[in-house]
């Protein structure tokens, strides 16, 4: 049994229709299932036949994340991974942000995560076991221009992940990043992203101008040019991959990125000075068996 957020495109849908067709029972949450989301729900409808079931899930809300939990455990009886997917991207200069757009992406891409865990840790809790996935993004690690303020709720959600991840580990959950770089083809995160709402100070930045068009075309001429010919099908793979790992073999960071950046790295390197220090806490008991393995 799986659930995963903001399932209706993109990247979501990619991790839906490959936990289906690994065999996993998948409850899709997403907005509007009757409503802007329909079609979509549809197709995953008839798609995944009784694989695949579309449920109203609003992750900014409490009351819908515990209402999608109530839903989906109790037809199944059981939750086995839960995907914390759902997320927005803002582009612009940073200066252009209001104070309120940059709390309105934190709440949807950082404080969501304590929203679905406050939802589903009690029914992992019970039956002892389960995997959260949280899918972050290569620029925590790497921040690029332009999109400070998504880079910005992307860290946040991470820090907060990687903090849960070690209180929940003792009542034998386990916690899994998948860390996708930018994918411009095959999801809706650069045609729907949203700009600074301060046009006084988006002027100031007139010079710049003609950079944050060319972002997505330049991402693509780089996908091209590196040749690694990743699709974001490939995200949902990836993930399917690993879950099906014993536990206690799984690495906890799985990386799909297009770019390259070089993100993994950093992300070991944080994974083992975090392990040292939690050892040094008294906390050895709280880490996953694989970082233990690679001091």
């Amino acid at each position: 049994m799986a659930l995963v957020t903001g399932s209706a495109s993109g990247i979501g849908r990619s991790v839906t229709e490959a936990l289906r067709d690994a065999g996993y029972i998948v409850y899709a949450g997403m907005r509007g299932v009757e409503g802007h989301n329909a079609e979509a729900a549809g197709s995953l409808r008839a798609e995944g036949g009784d694989r695949v079931h579309p449920i109203e899930m609003d992750v900014l809300s409490e009351e819908s994340c515990v209402a999608a939990v109530e839903e989906s455990h109790r037809a199944g009886g059981r939750l086995d991974v839960v995907v914390n997917n759902a997320g927005m991207l803002m582009n612009g200069m940073a200066e252009s942000f209001t104070p309120d757009q940059f709390l309105s992406i934190l709440d949807t891409n950082a404080v969501s995560w304590l929203r679905v865990n406050r939802a589903v840790l009690p029914v992992l809790r019970a039956q002892g076991h389960g995997t959260i996935v949280y899918v972050g993004s290569t620029t925590t690690y790497i921040p690029e221009p332009f999109i400070g303020v998504y880079e910005a709720s992307k860290a946040a959600g991470d820090a907060l992940a990687r903090a849960m991840a070690l209180e929940v580990r003792p009542f034998g959950i386990e916690s899994l990043f998948l860390v996708p770089g930018a994918f411009p083809v095959g999801t809706d995160h650069f045609a729907d992203a949203h700009s600074g709402d301060d046009a006084e100070r988006t002027g100031a930045y007139a010079a710049l101008a003609g950079r944050l068009p060319a972002l997505n075309r330049r991402i693509e001429s780089i996908d091209q040019e590196e040749g690694l010919g990743l699709t974001v099908q490939a995200v949902g793979e990836r993930l399917v991959a690993a879950l099906q790992l014993p536990q206690g073999r799984r690495r906890d960071h799985v990386f799909v990125d297009g770019q390259a950046k070089g993100a993994e790295a950093i992300a070991m390197a944080v994974s083992d000075a975090q392990a040292r220090f939690v050892e040094r806490l008294g906390f050895d008991d709280l880490l996953p068996p694989d970082r233990t393995a690679r001091r």
